[in-house]
C-alpha cells in the first residue's frame, strides 16, 4: 500500500507552471497560482511561470524550452484541454511526447469523476516525457488543479513516496539517449 517512507529525506523538485490562456494575466491566473501556491508549501521550487496564449506554436515552444533547461524537472500547464477550438494544448504537446503516461489521465479522471460526475470527460488531461522532463496538461480550473496536485503529483513528486514514485526514476529519463550515444 502506498505511505510515505520517512528514513528518506524529502527532495525537493524544480517545476514550472504554464497557463494556457488567451484571457488570463498572472494577476487573475487561479489556476496557475494553485499550482504555484501547492508546488511550494509542499517544499518544491517554482522554476519558473508563465502564460501563453492557445497557440500551438507557443505552447510547444514555451515547453520545448523549458524541457531542455536544466534548471526544470517538471512542467505542469493548465488549461486548453476541453474540446472547443481554442482548446489545443493536448495537440501542441502529445506529438512531442517520448512517453505517454495513459495512467496519469486515467487517475486523473476517477479522481475528477467523483467530484464532477460524466462531467470529467469534457477534459482531454496528459502526460508524458519531454526531453527527460515530465510534462502534465491540467484543465484550466482551479479545481482541476487541486485535483491533479493534491490527488497525484503531490505523491509521486514526493522522493518518499513509496512503493515508487517518480522522482527516483528522474536520472534514468534520459538513459535511452545515453545509451545511444556511448553505443559504437
Amino acid at each position: 500500500m502506498a505511505r510515505i517512507d520517512e528514513s528518506r529525506s524529502f527532495i525537493p523538485v524544480r517545476i514550472a507552471v504554464l497557463t494556457v490562456s488567451d484571457t488570463r494575466s498572472l494577476a487573475d491566473d487561479k489556476s496557475g497560482q494553485t499550482l504555484a501556491d501547492r508546488i511550494t508549501e509542499t517544499g518544491h521550487i517554482l522554476a519558473a511561470r508563465d502564460i501563453v496564449t492557445d497557440d500551438r506554436e507557443k505552447i510547444r515552444d514555451k515547453v520545448l524550452g523549458w524541457s531542455k533547461d536544466a534548471a526544470i524537472d517538471v512542467v505542469i500547464t493548465t488549461g486548453g484541454t476541453g474540446l472547443t477550438g481554442r482548446d489545443v494544448t493536448p495537440e501542441a504537446l502529445e506529438p512531442i511526447f517520448e512517453k505517454r503516461m495513459d495512467g496519469f489521465s486515467e487517475v486523473f479522471h476517477r479522481i475528477s469523476y467523483d467530484k464532477i460526475g460524466t462531467s470529467t470527460i469534457q477534459s482531454r488531461a496528459t502526460g508524458g516525457v519531454v526531453n527527460a522532463t515530465f510534462v502534465f496538461v491540467l484543465p484550466g480550473s482551479p479545481g482541476a488543479c487541486k485535483d491533479a496536485w493534491d490527488g497525484i503529483l503531490k505523491a509521486q513528486l514526493d522522493y518518499r513516496h513509496m512503493p515508487c514514485n517518480f522522482v527516483e526514476i528522474m536520472p534514468r529519463l534520459d538513459e535511452h539517449l545515453r545509451r545511444g550515444k556511448s553505443a559504437p
